[in-house]
Protein backbone atom coordinates (compact mmCIF):
# COMPACT_ATOMS: atom_id res chain seq x y z
CA UNK A 1 0.00 0.00 0.00
CA UNK A 2 1.08 3.90 -0.66
CA UNK A 3 1.42 6.16 1.61
CA UNK A 4 -1.87 7.73 2.72
CA UNK A 5 -1.70 11.02 1.06
CA UNK A 6 -4.05 14.10 2.33
CA UNK A 7 -3.11 16.87 0.63
CA UNK A 8 -0.82 18.38 -1.83
CA UNK A 9 0.30 21.80 -3.58
CA UNK A 10 2.59 21.59 -6.63
CA UNK A 11 5.71 23.85 -7.25
CA UNK A 12 6.96 23.05 -10.43
CA UNK A 13 8.83 19.57 -9.59
CA UNK A 14 8.12 19.69 -5.91
CA UNK A 15 5.41 19.89 -3.78
CA UNK A 16 4.38 20.15 0.12
CA UNK A 17 2.38 17.13 1.15
CA UNK A 18 0.25 15.68 4.27
CA UNK A 19 1.10 12.47 4.98
CA UNK A 20 -0.72 10.88 8.23
CA UNK A 21 1.15 8.75 10.42
CA UNK A 22 -0.19 5.24 12.14
CA UNK A 23 -0.26 7.65 15.45
CA UNK A 24 -2.75 9.42 13.60
CA UNK A 25 -0.24 12.53 13.40
CA UNK A 26 0.22 13.82 10.30
CA UNK A 27 3.91 14.98 9.05
CA UNK A 28 4.59 17.76 6.59
CA UNK A 29 7.10 16.97 3.73
CA UNK A 30 8.85 18.70 0.65
CA UNK A 31 8.74 16.41 -1.81
CA UNK A 32 11.17 16.12 -5.04
CA UNK A 33 9.85 14.41 -8.36
CA UNK A 34 11.93 16.28 -10.74
CA UNK A 35 13.97 13.13 -11.44
CA UNK A 36 10.86 10.52 -11.97
CA UNK A 37 11.17 9.42 -8.52
CA UNK A 38 9.93 10.78 -5.34
CA UNK A 39 12.02 11.68 -3.20
CA UNK A 40 11.87 13.96 0.45
CA UNK A 41 13.67 16.76 0.51
CA UNK A 42 12.43 18.18 3.89
CA UNK A 43 10.37 17.40 7.01
CA UNK A 44 8.79 20.40 7.90
CA UNK A 45 7.50 19.11 10.91
CA UNK A 46 4.45 17.06 12.49
CA UNK A 47 1.00 17.60 14.83
CA UNK A 48 -2.17 16.42 15.61
CA UNK A 49 -3.35 19.95 16.22
CA UNK A 50 -5.77 21.59 13.01
CA UNK A 51 -4.29 25.40 13.32
CA UNK A 52 -0.44 23.92 13.79
CA UNK A 53 -0.44 21.90 10.71
CA UNK A 54 -1.96 24.54 8.58
CA UNK A 55 1.38 26.28 9.15
CA UNK A 56 3.57 23.85 8.80
CA UNK A 57 2.03 23.99 5.48
CA UNK A 58 2.76 27.17 4.56
CA UNK A 59 6.19 27.04 5.86
CA UNK A 60 6.88 24.11 3.62
CA UNK A 61 5.88 25.85 0.56
CA UNK A 62 7.78 28.90 1.61
CA UNK A 63 11.07 26.43 2.00
CA UNK A 64 10.08 25.59 -1.60
CA UNK A 65 10.40 28.76 -2.44
CA UNK A 66 13.43 29.64 -0.61
CA UNK A 67 15.02 26.33 -1.97
CA UNK A 68 14.36 27.43 -6.04
CA UNK A 69 15.52 30.92 -6.07
CA UNK A 70 18.79 29.52 -3.80
CA UNK A 71 19.42 27.17 -6.66
CA UNK A 72 18.64 29.56 -9.26
CA UNK A 73 20.55 32.32 -7.84
CA UNK A 74 23.88 29.87 -7.01
CA UNK A 75 26.07 30.99 -10.17
CA UNK A 76 29.07 29.78 -8.20
CA UNK A 77 28.09 26.43 -8.77
CA UNK A 78 27.85 24.21 -11.76
CA UNK A 79 28.68 25.86 -15.24
CA UNK A 80 25.15 24.95 -16.47
CA UNK A 81 23.38 26.80 -13.32
CA UNK A 82 24.64 29.82 -14.10
CA UNK A 83 23.47 29.43 -17.83
CA UNK A 84 20.12 29.11 -16.92
CA UNK A 85 20.38 32.01 -14.82
CA UNK A 86 21.82 33.70 -17.65
CA UNK A 87 18.47 32.71 -19.96
CA UNK A 88 16.05 33.32 -18.04
CA UNK A 89 17.57 37.34 -17.89
CA UNK A 90 14.16 38.76 -19.94
CA UNK A 91 15.84 42.86 -19.54
CA UNK A 92 18.54 44.97 -17.84
CA UNK A 93 17.56 48.48 -17.79
CA UNK A 94 18.97 51.85 -16.09
CA UNK A 95 16.16 52.26 -13.35
CA UNK A 96 17.98 55.05 -10.93
CA UNK A 97 17.20 57.84 -12.93
CA UNK A 98 13.99 57.30 -12.32
CA UNK A 99 14.38 56.90 -8.98
CA UNK A 100 15.84 59.76 -7.92
CA UNK A 101 14.93 62.46 -11.18
CA UNK A 102 11.39 60.61 -11.19
CA UNK A 103 10.91 61.30 -7.09
CA UNK A 104 11.66 64.63 -7.65
CA UNK A 105 9.44 64.83 -11.04
CA UNK A 106 6.33 63.74 -9.03
CA UNK A 107 7.39 65.39 -5.67
CA UNK A 108 7.36 69.22 -8.09
CA UNK A 109 3.90 68.07 -9.39
CA UNK A 110 4.97 67.62 -13.15
CA UNK A 111 3.59 64.05 -12.93
CA UNK A 112 0.09 65.83 -13.58
CA UNK A 113 1.08 65.72 -16.76
CA UNK A 114 -0.10 63.11 -17.75
CA UNK A 115 1.98 62.08 -21.15
CA UNK A 116 4.73 59.58 -20.45
CA UNK A 117 6.53 61.11 -23.18
CA UNK A 118 6.30 64.49 -20.76
CA UNK A 119 8.39 62.39 -18.24
CA UNK A 120 10.33 60.69 -20.30
CA UNK A 121 11.73 63.67 -22.60
CA UNK A 122 12.23 65.91 -19.50
CA UNK A 123 14.41 62.89 -17.04
CA UNK A 124 16.44 61.90 -20.57
CA UNK A 125 17.03 65.72 -21.16
CA UNK A 126 18.55 65.84 -17.76
CA UNK A 127 20.50 62.26 -18.28
CA UNK A 128 21.70 62.48 -21.93
CA UNK A 129 20.79 65.95 -23.61
CA UNK A 130 20.57 65.55 -27.22
CA UNK A 131 19.00 65.47 -30.08
CA UNK A 132 15.29 63.75 -30.52
CA UNK A 133 16.60 61.34 -32.55
CA UNK A 134 19.50 60.07 -30.41
CA UNK A 135 16.65 60.59 -27.30
CA UNK A 136 14.74 58.00 -28.90
CA UNK A 137 17.98 55.51 -29.28
CA UNK A 138 18.75 56.44 -25.63
CA UNK A 139 15.22 55.40 -24.38
CA UNK A 140 14.91 52.15 -26.21
CA UNK A 141 18.78 50.90 -25.40
CA UNK A 142 18.68 51.96 -21.18
CA UNK A 143 14.72 51.82 -20.62
CA UNK A 144 13.48 49.11 -23.41
CA UNK A 145 11.03 52.23 -24.66
CA UNK A 146 10.40 52.03 -27.93
CA UNK A 147 8.62 55.67 -29.13
CA UNK A 148 9.74 57.11 -32.61
CA UNK A 149 10.68 60.50 -33.55
CA UNK A 150 7.46 61.07 -35.44
CA UNK A 151 5.32 60.72 -32.23
CA UNK A 152 7.70 62.56 -30.25
CA UNK A 153 7.44 65.45 -33.22
CA UNK A 154 3.18 65.40 -32.37
CA UNK A 155 3.69 65.43 -28.41
CA UNK A 156 5.69 68.74 -29.12
CA UNK A 157 2.84 69.84 -30.74
CA UNK A 158 0.48 69.44 -27.70
CA UNK A 159 3.00 70.47 -25.35
CA UNK A 160 3.07 73.68 -27.28
CA UNK A 161 -1.29 73.95 -27.66
CA UNK A 162 -2.03 72.99 -24.35
CA UNK A 163 0.76 71.99 -21.53
CA UNK A 164 3.31 74.42 -21.55
CA UNK A 165 1.40 77.07 -19.62
CA UNK A 166 0.34 74.49 -17.11
CA UNK A 167 4.12 73.32 -16.41
CA UNK A 168 5.27 77.05 -15.94
CA UNK A 169 1.97 77.07 -13.50
CA UNK A 170 3.22 73.74 -11.70
CA UNK A 171 6.46 75.44 -11.48
CA UNK A 172 5.63 78.54 -9.75
CA UNK A 173 3.07 76.42 -7.57
CA UNK A 174 5.91 74.18 -5.97
CA UNK A 175 8.66 77.14 -5.60
CA UNK A 176 5.74 79.37 -3.58
CA UNK A 177 5.85 75.93 -1.26
CA UNK A 178 9.60 75.68 -1.01
CA UNK A 179 10.49 79.57 -0.66
CA UNK A 180 6.97 79.51 1.96
CA UNK A 181 6.65 83.19 1.30
CA UNK A 182 4.59 84.77 -1.19
CA UNK A 183 6.06 85.83 -4.54
CA UNK A 184 7.46 89.37 -3.98
CA UNK A 185 10.79 89.83 -6.06
CA UNK A 186 11.72 88.72 -9.15
CA UNK A 187 15.15 88.67 -11.18
CA UNK A 188 15.12 89.13 -15.38
CA UNK A 189 17.39 88.87 -17.55
CA UNK A 190 17.96 87.19 -20.91
CA UNK A 191 20.05 85.21 -23.25
CA UNK A 192 20.72 83.86 -27.23
CA UNK A 193 20.24 80.84 -28.40
CA UNK A 194 21.57 80.45 -32.26
CA UNK A 195 20.83 78.16 -35.01
CA UNK A 196 23.52 76.77 -37.48
CA UNK A 197 21.36 77.83 -40.40
CA UNK A 198 21.98 80.19 -43.57
CA UNK A 199 18.45 81.95 -43.95
CA UNK A 200 16.41 83.55 -41.64
CA UNK A 201 12.42 83.14 -41.00
CA UNK A 202 10.18 85.46 -38.70
CA UNK A 203 11.27 83.95 -35.75
CA UNK A 204 14.53 82.99 -36.03
CA UNK A 205 16.98 86.94 -37.28
CA UNK A 206 20.35 87.69 -36.93
CA UNK A 207 21.15 89.96 -34.17
CA UNK A 208 23.63 91.05 -31.61
CA UNK A 209 24.29 87.35 -29.80
CA UNK A 210 25.93 87.09 -26.35
CA UNK A 211 27.26 84.31 -28.09
CA UNK A 212 29.44 86.02 -30.42
CA UNK A 213 27.65 84.26 -33.26
CA UNK A 214 26.17 87.67 -35.01
CA UNK A 215 26.26 85.47 -38.84
CA UNK A 216 23.59 83.04 -37.28
CA UNK A 217 19.98 83.63 -37.10
CA UNK A 218 19.04 83.29 -33.28
CA UNK A 219 16.40 83.46 -31.07
CA UNK A 220 15.97 85.55 -27.91
CA UNK A 221 15.34 84.12 -24.68
CA UNK A 222 13.82 85.92 -21.52
CA UNK A 223 13.82 83.88 -17.99
CA UNK A 224 11.58 85.16 -15.23
CA UNK A 225 13.21 83.23 -11.56
CA UNK A 226 12.81 83.64 -8.08
CA UNK A 227 14.75 84.06 -4.97
CA UNK A 228 17.58 81.13 -5.12
CA UNK A 229 17.09 80.95 -8.35
CA UNK A 230 13.94 78.49 -9.14
CA UNK A 231 12.67 79.18 -12.27
CA UNK A 232 9.09 80.72 -12.82
CA UNK A 233 8.41 81.64 -16.66
CA UNK A 234 10.22 82.23 -19.52
CA UNK A 235 9.36 83.70 -23.42
CA UNK A 236 10.91 83.56 -26.63
CA UNK A 237 11.27 86.69 -29.02
CA UNK A 238 12.53 87.25 -32.31
CA UNK A 239 16.18 87.30 -32.76
CA UNK A 240 16.64 90.62 -33.49
CA UNK A 241 14.34 91.87 -30.52
CA UNK A 242 15.85 94.77 -28.17
CA UNK A 243 16.91 92.39 -25.44
CA UNK A 244 15.09 95.25 -23.53
CA UNK A 245 11.92 95.29 -24.63
CA UNK A 246 11.16 91.98 -23.55
CA UNK A 247 11.45 92.46 -20.27
CA UNK A 248 7.73 94.23 -19.70
CA UNK A 249 5.67 91.58 -21.38
CA UNK A 250 7.12 88.49 -19.94
CA UNK A 251 6.77 90.14 -15.98
CA UNK A 252 3.41 92.02 -17.25
CA UNK A 253 1.90 88.46 -18.24
CA UNK A 254 3.68 86.80 -14.57
CA UNK A 255 1.99 89.29 -12.59
CA UNK A 256 -1.55 89.17 -14.38
CA UNK A 257 -2.23 85.69 -14.41
CA UNK A 258 -1.19 85.32 -10.93
CA UNK A 259 -2.54 88.31 -9.87
CA UNK A 260 0.32 89.74 -7.59
CA UNK A 261 -0.40 93.09 -6.14
CA UNK A 262 3.48 93.80 -5.26
CA UNK A 263 6.21 92.75 -7.29
CA UNK A 264 10.00 94.29 -7.26
CA UNK A 265 12.08 93.36 -10.42
CA UNK A 266 15.83 92.64 -10.35
CA UNK A 267 17.59 93.10 -14.09
CA UNK A 268 21.14 94.12 -14.60
CA UNK A 269 22.21 97.22 -16.86
CA UNK A 270 22.06 95.86 -20.44
CA UNK A 271 17.89 95.48 -19.76
CA UNK A 272 18.02 99.94 -18.40
CA UNK A 273 16.52 102.38 -20.62
CA UNK A 274 14.90 105.80 -19.99
CA UNK A 275 11.47 104.19 -21.61
CA UNK A 276 11.95 100.32 -19.43
CA UNK A 277 12.24 102.26 -16.69
CA UNK A 278 9.20 105.02 -17.47
CA UNK A 279 6.97 101.88 -17.82
CA UNK A 280 8.22 100.20 -14.73
CA UNK A 281 7.09 103.22 -12.59
CA UNK A 282 3.99 103.81 -14.38
CA UNK A 283 2.80 100.21 -14.11
CA UNK A 284 3.59 100.39 -10.27
CA UNK A 285 6.54 98.12 -9.62
CA UNK A 286 9.13 98.56 -7.63
CA UNK A 287 12.87 97.88 -9.13
CA UNK A 288 16.25 97.56 -8.87
CA UNK A 289 18.54 97.61 -11.70
CA UNK A 290 21.68 97.93 -12.83
CA UNK A 291 23.05 101.56 -13.04
CA UNK A 292 25.36 102.83 -15.62
CA UNK A 293 27.57 104.93 -13.60
CA UNK A 294 29.77 106.02 -16.21
CA UNK A 295 26.97 106.83 -18.89
CA UNK A 296 25.50 109.37 -16.30
CA UNK A 297 25.50 113.05 -17.05
CA UNK A 298 28.70 114.74 -15.74
CA UNK A 299 27.20 116.22 -12.96
CA UNK A 300 26.19 113.02 -11.63
CA UNK A 301 29.74 111.39 -12.86
CA UNK A 302 31.45 113.78 -10.10
CA UNK A 303 28.85 112.56 -7.28
CA UNK A 304 29.67 109.19 -7.83
CA UNK A 305 33.90 109.18 -8.15
CA UNK A 306 34.01 112.71 -5.26
CA UNK A 307 32.45 109.74 -2.60
CA UNK A 308 35.74 108.56 -2.56
CA UNK A 309 34.60 104.82 -0.84
CA UNK A 310 36.73 102.63 0.61
CA UNK A 311 36.80 98.62 0.12
CA UNK A 312 33.04 97.68 1.13
CA UNK A 313 31.79 101.21 1.39
CA UNK A 314 28.48 102.17 -0.05
CA UNK A 315 26.59 105.20 -0.49
CA UNK A 316 23.18 106.60 -1.68
CA UNK A 317 22.89 109.45 -4.20
CA UNK A 318 19.25 110.52 -4.21
CA UNK A 319 18.37 111.64 -8.02
CA UNK A 320 15.14 112.53 -7.76
CA UNK A 321 11.83 112.50 -4.98
CA UNK A 322 11.21 108.46 -6.18
CA UNK A 323 14.89 107.07 -7.30
CA UNK A 324 17.74 106.54 -5.38
CA UNK A 325 21.66 105.44 -6.45
CA UNK A 326 23.49 103.36 -4.76
CA UNK A 327 26.70 102.86 -5.43
CA UNK A 328 29.98 100.30 -3.65
CA UNK A 329 33.30 100.29 -4.03
CA UNK A 330 35.05 96.94 -4.10
CA UNK A 331 38.90 96.24 -4.01
CA UNK A 332 38.49 93.02 -5.38
CA UNK A 333 36.10 93.90 -8.02
CA UNK A 334 38.68 96.90 -8.82
CA UNK A 335 41.64 94.40 -9.26
CA UNK A 336 39.27 92.25 -11.61
CA UNK A 337 38.33 95.23 -13.42
CA UNK A 338 42.22 96.46 -14.15
CA UNK A 339 42.43 93.38 -15.19
CA UNK A 340 40.05 93.43 -18.21
CA UNK A 341 41.30 96.82 -19.15
CA UNK A 342 44.72 95.47 -19.43
CA UNK A 343 43.81 92.27 -21.19
CA UNK A 344 41.78 94.22 -23.64
CA UNK A 345 44.35 96.87 -24.28
CA UNK A 346 46.97 94.27 -25.09
CA UNK A 347 44.61 92.85 -27.30
CA UNK A 348 43.92 95.83 -28.95
CA UNK A 349 48.02 96.70 -29.58
CA UNK A 350 48.20 93.19 -30.69
CA UNK A 351 45.77 93.77 -33.72
CA UNK A 352 47.19 97.22 -34.50
CA UNK A 353 50.40 95.84 -34.89
CA UNK A 354 49.24 92.88 -36.96
CA UNK A 355 47.58 95.13 -38.88
CA UNK A 356 44.11 93.30 -38.43
CA UNK A 357 42.21 96.06 -37.15
CA UNK A 358 41.23 98.91 -39.88
CA UNK A 359 38.98 101.65 -40.03
CA UNK A 360 36.34 99.38 -41.28
CA UNK A 361 35.82 97.31 -38.36
CA UNK A 362 35.67 100.19 -35.58
CA UNK A 363 32.62 100.60 -33.32
CA UNK A 364 32.26 101.73 -29.96
CA UNK A 365 32.05 98.40 -27.93
CA UNK A 366 34.10 97.50 -26.05
CA UNK A 367 37.54 98.10 -25.30
CA UNK A 368 37.08 100.19 -28.94
CA UNK A 369 36.24 102.74 -27.45
CA UNK A 370 39.97 103.63 -26.58
CA UNK A 371 41.14 103.89 -30.09
CA UNK A 372 41.43 106.85 -31.54
CA UNK A 373 41.35 107.80 -35.77
CA UNK A 374 43.99 110.12 -36.80
CA UNK A 375 43.64 110.85 -39.97
CA UNK A 376 42.15 108.94 -42.81
CA UNK A 377 43.68 105.34 -41.91
CA UNK A 378 45.90 105.82 -38.83
CA UNK A 379 44.88 104.39 -35.68
CA UNK A 380 46.23 104.42 -32.50
CA UNK A 381 45.77 103.96 -28.71
CA UNK A 382 43.95 107.19 -26.61
CA UNK A 383 46.15 106.16 -23.22
CA UNK A 384 44.17 109.37 -22.09
CA UNK A 385 40.81 107.51 -22.08
CA UNK A 386 41.96 104.39 -20.81
CA UNK A 387 43.77 105.83 -17.79
CA UNK A 388 40.68 107.76 -16.61
CA UNK A 389 38.50 104.68 -17.18
CA UNK A 390 40.69 103.49 -13.93
CA UNK A 391 38.88 105.87 -12.08
CA UNK A 392 36.20 103.65 -12.09
CA UNK A 393 37.31 100.56 -11.22
CA UNK A 394 35.65 98.67 -8.41
CA UNK A 395 32.45 101.07 -8.75
CA UNK A 396 29.19 99.69 -9.35
CA UNK A 397 25.96 101.68 -9.28
CA UNK A 398 21.91 100.59 -8.71
CA UNK A 399 18.98 102.19 -9.82
CA UNK A 400 16.11 101.72 -7.29
CA UNK A 401 12.82 102.99 -6.17
CA UNK A 402 11.94 100.75 -3.45
CA UNK A 403 12.44 101.93 0.14
CA UNK A 404 14.65 98.60 0.76
CA UNK A 405 17.82 99.67 3.52
CA UNK A 406 20.64 99.99 1.42
CA UNK A 407 21.89 96.40 2.49
CA UNK A 408 18.63 94.91 1.15
CA UNK A 409 19.33 96.52 -2.06
CA UNK A 410 22.56 95.60 -2.57
CA UNK A 411 22.01 91.84 -1.07
CA UNK A 412 18.53 91.72 -3.04
CA UNK A 413 20.94 92.34 -6.02
CA UNK A 414 23.79 89.74 -5.46
CA UNK A 415 20.97 87.13 -6.20
CA UNK A 416 21.27 88.06 -9.90
CA UNK A 417 23.49 85.45 -10.71
CA UNK A 418 21.00 82.75 -10.21
CA UNK A 419 20.03 83.81 -13.27
CA UNK A 420 23.39 83.47 -15.20
CA UNK A 421 23.57 80.28 -13.82
CA UNK A 422 20.38 78.96 -15.07
CA UNK A 423 21.46 80.01 -18.36
CA UNK A 424 24.60 78.46 -17.82
CA UNK A 425 23.53 75.01 -16.82
CA UNK A 426 20.49 75.17 -19.46
CA UNK A 427 23.57 75.28 -22.21
CA UNK A 428 25.78 73.46 -21.44
CA UNK A 429 24.49 70.30 -18.77
CA UNK A 430 20.98 70.54 -20.50
CA UNK A 431 22.35 71.28 -23.68
CA UNK A 432 19.24 73.58 -24.73
CA UNK A 433 21.49 74.31 -28.10
CA UNK A 434 21.56 73.05 -30.87
CA UNK A 435 17.97 73.32 -31.67
CA UNK A 436 17.38 70.56 -34.33
CA UNK A 437 13.58 72.37 -34.93
CA UNK A 438 11.95 75.02 -37.39
CA UNK A 439 8.68 75.61 -36.25
CA UNK A 440 7.80 77.95 -33.40
CA UNK A 441 6.00 75.73 -31.88
CA UNK A 442 8.04 72.98 -31.61
CA UNK A 443 11.27 75.11 -30.55
CA UNK A 444 9.36 77.17 -27.71
CA UNK A 445 8.11 72.74 -26.57
CA UNK A 446 11.64 72.00 -26.78
CA UNK A 447 12.75 75.35 -24.19
CA UNK A 448 9.73 73.92 -22.22
CA UNK A 449 11.19 70.59 -21.64
CA UNK A 450 14.26 72.34 -21.21
CA UNK A 451 12.84 74.57 -18.35
CA UNK A 452 11.14 71.91 -16.79
CA UNK A 453 14.27 69.82 -16.40
CA UNK A 454 15.90 72.58 -14.94
CA UNK A 455 12.95 72.93 -12.45
CA UNK A 456 13.92 69.21 -11.49
CA UNK A 457 17.91 69.95 -11.37
CA UNK A 458 17.46 73.03 -9.07
CA UNK A 459 15.46 70.58 -6.79
CA UNK A 460 17.59 68.43 -6.64
CA UNK A 461 19.75 70.45 -5.63
CA UNK A 462 17.37 72.02 -3.13
CA UNK A 463 17.27 68.08 -1.79
CA UNK A 464 20.85 67.73 -1.34
CA UNK A 465 21.74 70.68 0.32
CA UNK A 466 19.37 70.28 2.63
CA UNK A 467 20.16 66.96 3.37
CA UNK A 468 23.92 67.73 3.70
CA UNK A 469 25.88 66.20 1.50
CA UNK A 470 28.78 67.23 -0.60
CA UNK A 471 27.10 65.95 -3.66
CA UNK A 472 26.36 67.92 -6.27
CA UNK A 473 24.00 67.77 -8.67
CA UNK A 474 25.55 66.20 -11.64
CA UNK A 475 27.58 63.72 -9.52
CA UNK A 476 23.61 62.49 -8.46
CA UNK A 477 22.76 62.49 -11.64
CA UNK A 478 26.04 60.41 -12.34
CA UNK A 479 25.69 57.83 -9.62
CA UNK A 480 22.04 57.67 -10.65
CA UNK A 481 22.58 56.47 -14.14
CA UNK A 482 25.23 53.53 -12.95
CA UNK A 483 22.02 51.83 -10.67
CA UNK A 484 20.15 49.28 -13.17
CA UNK A 485 17.01 46.89 -12.96
CA UNK A 486 17.13 43.19 -13.66
CA UNK A 487 14.53 41.59 -14.61
CA UNK A 488 14.43 37.55 -14.79
CA UNK A 489 12.62 34.21 -14.93
CA UNK A 490 13.43 31.05 -12.53
CA UNK A 491 13.39 28.44 -15.30
CA UNK A 492 12.10 25.72 -12.49
CA UNK A 493 8.58 27.67 -11.37
CA UNK A 494 8.49 30.49 -13.99
CA UNK A 495 8.10 32.74 -11.65
CA UNK A 496 9.23 36.57 -12.64
CA UNK A 497 11.67 38.53 -10.50
CA UNK A 498 12.89 42.06 -10.89
CA UNK A 499 15.55 43.59 -8.48
CA UNK A 500 17.32 47.02 -8.25
CA UNK A 501 21.24 45.96 -8.62
CA UNK A 502 22.46 48.60 -5.79
CA UNK A 503 26.23 47.55 -5.71
CA UNK A 504 28.80 50.06 -4.75
CA UNK A 505 28.80 52.33 -1.98
CA UNK A 506 28.09 55.75 -4.05
CA UNK A 507 24.95 54.29 -4.83
CA UNK A 508 23.96 52.93 -1.33
CA UNK A 509 24.76 56.73 -0.22
CA UNK A 510 22.25 58.11 -2.31
CA UNK A 511 19.57 55.13 -1.97
CA UNK A 512 19.66 56.27 1.39
CA UNK A 513 19.55 59.56 1.16
CA UNK A 514 16.54 59.91 -1.51
CA UNK A 515 14.80 56.60 0.23
CA UNK A 516 14.53 54.41 -2.13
Amino acid sequence: MGVPVLERRYFSGMFVRKKKNKSGSISIQVIDKTSGKYKVLKTIGRSEDKQTIAMLFLEGQQWIRNYTKQLEFDIYGEKDQFDKFLSGIQEITVIGDELLLGKIFDEIGFNQIKDKLFRQLVLARLCYPSSKLRTTDYLRKYHSICVGEDKIYRYLDTLYNTQKEIVQEISYRHTLKVLNTAMSIVFYDVTTLYFEIDREDDLRKTGFSKEGKHQNPQIVLGLLVSVDGYPLAYEIFEGNKFEGHTMLPVIDTFKTKYNIEKLVIIADSGLMSKTNIHELQNKGYEYILGARIKNEKETWKKKILGLNLKDGESKIIKKDPTTKLVVSYSKSRAKKDKANREKGLRRLEKQIKSGKLTKANINNRGYNKYLKLEGEIKITINKAKFNEDGRWDGLKGYLTNTNLSKKEILNNYSHLWHIEKAFRISKKDLKIRPIFHRLKQRIEAHICITFAAYKVYKELERQLKENDTKLSPEKAIDIAKTIYSIKLEIPLNKEILERKLILNEEQRTLAKLFNF
